[in-house]
């Protein structure tokens, strides 16, 4: 492999996995990963989980400083890049210099959305989207403070789900009528909002923020489309995030929803790749560009990106995958989940947990464990399968599904 330079802006997750894959596969080129946080490449999902609960102990960095001099991958940080010249191939920095590169990847990510009322009312109003946003909203979750959540999605109950453990006192605002309602199907979403109710969270669903205010306590009301009216001491909101896709646009590259990418991570422009939540792919399905914002997600493009580069087979990967902690349960979510059909296997009650299949057309296409996680393997086989599997036998406890998961 010849010398020649990668870039990739965007020191996330994506970014970093791109760099180390181009290395285990044998680029000897120069990489260069450049980021405009003052942090090393570090994983969101303990954000909203460890990063709060246990800050000490709380590690998010992929790998550390050693590691990335030891595979000779350059990291910039606190740089911000500024421009792309597809012509000259040069990336330019605040800073005023210029970097020629032979491919260039865009992990750029996601930035929160934001509600321009809120954000006016000062520094106990928390988005969270990095680690200095974690850093911060710790400050605010003591016990007995009351806190108020904006956004019933993944983020808002994972952060409900933590400052109850922390002591806080939570209240739920969500516009729509259930909660994690863009990503799980009803019978889930019941489940965990009967759970959050029980460890104490206070839920307004079906309702928006109408005013916000500071009191001269220095503490907040918040006044609801319906009139309720509620008192924090600190606010945090997630209602969605937007692709960052500035530079793309600034570079005359395909954006729709997102950075537009083929099966191989590969953008309008040929010398110039994408990876992670700014990407946008063709669902034939919807027919529609569409973002997957997960962990599994970024990882398997970064591997896509980084293997296509260098001419590399891309390995198939197995239906989409993610998960959640909330109210000391781990759910995986795997496949489809708008199956027309859920059926479970053990009791939604049990300690032990349960799993929940999902058929289109009695063919499996999705499935959710919780605290069976250990299933989640053989799972994924099941639904690659494609297979219209028997619903008594997937309920029936005694069924192996290890066995289900070959025997097709």
């Amino acid at each position: 492999m010849n010398k020649e330079t990668i870039i990739i802006i965007g020191a996330g997750q994506a970014g970093a996995t791109v760099a180390v894959q181009l290395r285990q596969d044998g680029f000897t080129g120069r990489i260069i990963l450049v980021g405009d946080e003052p942090h090393l490449p570090y994983e969101r999902p303990p954000l909203s989980k460890e990063r709060l609960l246990t800050p000490d102990t709380a590690n998010c960095q992929i790998f550390s400083a050693d590691f990335y001099a030891e595979k000779h991958i350059e990291v910039r940080n606190n740089e911000k890049v500024t421009g792309i010249n597809t012509q000259t191939r040069q990336v330019l920095l605040a800073n005023g210099e210029k970097l020629d590169y032979f491919k260039l990847v865009l992990t750029t990510g996601a930035s929160v959305k934001h509600i321009p009322m809120l954000d006016e009312l000062g520094d106990r109003v928390h988005t969270l989207r990095t680690i200095d946003d974690a850093d911060m909203l710790r400050l605010s979750l003591s016990p007995g403070k009351r806190i108020a959540i904006i956004g019933g999605g993944v983020i808002g109950l994972e952060l409900a789900s933590t400052a109850i453990d922390l002591g806080c006192q939570v209240n739920l605002v969500d516009t729509g009528n259930r909660v994690m309602r863009r990503s799980v199907p009803p019978i889930l979403s019941q489940f965990l909002f009967e759970r959050h109710q029980k460890n104490g969270v206070q839920f307004h669903m079906n309702t928006v923020l109408r005013t916000a205010s500071i009191n001269q306590d220095n503490s907040f009301t918040l006044t609801l489309e319906n009139g309720t009216c509620l008192q924090a001491d600190a606010i945090v909101y997630g209602i969605g995030v937007e692709p960052n896709i500035n530079l793309a646009i600034q570079a005359g590259i395909q954006v729709n929803n997102g950075i537009v990418i083929n099966s191989h991570g590969q953008t309008s422009d040929p010398n110039i790749y994408a990876a992670g939540d700014v990407t946008a792919c063709w669902q034939g399905q919807t027919q529609t560009f569409t973002r997957t914002e997960t962990w599994e997600n970024a990882q398997n493009q970064a591997i896509t990106v980084a293997k296509s580069i260098l001419g590399l087979v891309i390995p198939e990967f197995s239906a989409p995958w993610f998960w959640t902690d909330q109210c000391g349960l781990n759910i995986q979510l795997c496949g489809q989940m708008n199956a027309d059909q859920w059926i479970c296997r053990g009791d939604m009650n049990a300690p032990e947990g349960f799993i929940l299949f999902g058929f289109l057309q009695d063919i499996l296409v999705g499935a959710i464990t919780v605290n069976q996680g250990r299933e989640m393997r053989n799972l994924k086989k099941m639904i690659a399968l494609q297979h219209p599997f028997c619903k008594a036998t997937l309920e029936n406890l005694e069924t192996s599904l290890r066995q289900l998961s070959t025997a097709v």
